[in-house]
């Protein structure tokens, strides 16, 4: 019965390193280079805009120096020309040279400012006008050195230095000008460059989500490949060979769930053969002993005394639930194997009703159950036996719950092209934390039966598989009362004929 796996099954896939070329060789590093190119348009726009902004400062630092160098200048020109024609004014009024040597000293200073504003000053109209003050000074300083000797000429040099008064203002005017205007400037490239950063924003943060998104989905792939991987294994979808699309550790990881679902799926061949074989061995001896226990039923022996009938009774019912268990295990052998072959005709769905409830006639008695039947005469096409199998599963697990002396409802109603067929209990019911599991194989709930015989777990599976081998199925209805409530759904026509 053991299997020998062969030594390929034992070995993950080897992925080519074809396949390997065009991605990142880790998890990590795609992640690192996703990061990367979403925020490199970002780092660029900063950088850009960081540029632009350093530009705009450091120009509007040199202008701030050069003006406050320049209005300084200008103010001290225009202090040193007054004191320049005070000196000169002084000398001639006072007949005294020596009252002239504060103009020197303010001709000194002139000089000196007047150089260090041409340097400062990158304006030609300043410069001009500087180099006409210059011009200007230099012609009454001459003047008054020809003079020196005769204070009383000094006098017509007077008016001069209105003109020069007069010059320098016009420079400090011509300051102010050139200020307004380079604030001007400075505000018109503000705005350029603010307006540069809002379409660079406009532009770059709809590019960079859509960027960070189309990475999102590439990123996200293999991990959703391998969720689905690890899910379908989970449910025991395990035909499906595991492929993972993406980094090199992923695919590793990939080859290696894809090799626990070959094993899974040899363990699950082997199960299945086991399952088979051991159902068949235990039908030969259960077949002895059901035709030895009729045959003490039946009087062959002799006739029973009252305590011998109610051994064989037990016999009898037991020998009837084990066959019906060894029947289980063979039908999900069969559906695991998809060997569900369903041979379909017309017939009455109260007839399969009424078979079934002879079959467990024993147990209803037993248990003192009434059932409560409405079917009225409902034709359809399914494979009268496993239709049969899927109610006597759900008469079974109702009578299995339901205390003494209580009532099972059965009802069948058509609606359009299908029927639905309740089975209700008023037993202890399905608990909450099993709902979503009794439909899988080999799953007990948590209830305890009102009986001594516990179930394979395989009842309801077996039930729903056949339910949807017909083309419905089989659900548990949700209520408010005591007891389980089960709903089939069946079509009337086969699905696999209709136009």
């Amino acid at each position: 019965m053991d299997s020998v796996t062969p030594e390929t099954d034992d070995k993950p896939d080897i992925t080519p390193q074809a396949e390997l070329r065009h991605n990142p060789t880790s998890f990590l590093k795609l992640i690192l280079l996703g990061f990367s190119i979403v925020g490199l348009p970002l780092i660029a726009a900063l950088i850009y805009s960081a540029i632009r902004i350093d530009q705009l400062a450091e120009q509007s630092r040199q202008t701030i120096y050069q003006a406050t160098e320049i209005t300084h200048g200008s103010s001290i020109l225009i202090d040193e020309i007054i004191v320049m024609e005070r000196s000169v004014q002084h000398a001639h009024i006072l007949e005294d040279i020596s009252l002239l040597e504060g103009y020197f000293q303010a001709h000194t200073n002139f000089e000196k400012t007047a150089i260090k504003l041409m340097e400062a000053s990158p304006y030609l109209e300043q410069q001009l006008l500087l180099e006409k003050l210059q011009l200007l000074e230099a012609t009454i300083f001459r003047e008054i050195l020809t003079s020196y000797n005769t204070p009383q000429n000094l006098r017509d040099l007077l008016n001069q230095f209105a003109n020069l008064l007069i010059l320098a203002q016009n420079f400090s005017t011509e300051n102010y000008r050139i200020i307004g205007q380079k604030i001007n400037e400075m505000s018109e490239m503000a705005l350029r460059t603010r307006t540069l950063v809002e379409w660079e924003l406009l532009i770059l943060i709809p590019f960079v989500i859509l960027l960070a998104l189309a990475f999102s989905v590439f990123i996200a792939r293999p991990l959703r490949q391998l969720d689905e991987a690890i899910y379908n294994m989970g449910q025991g979808k395990l035909s499906s060979a595991v492929r993972i699309a993406g980094p090199e550790n992923l695919k590793y990881l990939g080859s290696r769930l894809d090799w626990m679902r070959r094993r899974l799926l040899k363990l699950e061949e082997q199960k299945i053969q086991f399952l088979r074989q051991v159902s068949h061995e235990l039908k030969t001896p259960l077949s002895a002993i059901r035709e030895g226990t009729n045959l003490l039923a039946e009087g062959v022996t002799g006739d029973l005394n009252k305590k011998q009938k109610q051994i064989v009774d037990i016999l009898q019912t037991s020998s009837i639930q084990l066959q019906k268990r060894i029947e289980d295990l063979l039908s999900f052998s069969a559906l695991q194997a998809d060997k569900v072959a369903l041979i379909k005709q017309r017939t009455n769905l109260a007839h399969i009703i009424t078979t079934v409830l002879k079959d467990q006639n024993l147990s209803i008695m037993s248990r003192k159950i009434k059932i409560d039947l409405t079917c009225p005469d409902l034709m359809l096409e399914c494979d009268k036996q496993k239709v049969g199998i899927i109610i006597d599963n759900l008469l079974s697990n109702a009578i299995k719950f339901s205390p003494q002396d209580s009532c099972i409802k059965i009802s069948a109603i058509q609606m359009d092209q299908t029927i639905q067929l309740d089975v209700i209990d008023y037993g202890s019911g399905i608990d909450i934390t099993d709902e979503d599991k009794i439909f899988e194989p080999f799953y007990r709930g948590r209830s305890k039966p009102n009986s001594h015989i516990r179930g394979t777990g395989l009842g309801l599976s077996i039930a729903r598989e056949y339910a949807l081998a017909h083309g419905g199925n089989i659900k548990l209805v949700k209520h408010g009362g005591q007891g389980a409530h089960f709903c089939l759904i069946l079509p009337i026509q086969d699905p696999e004929v209709q136009p």
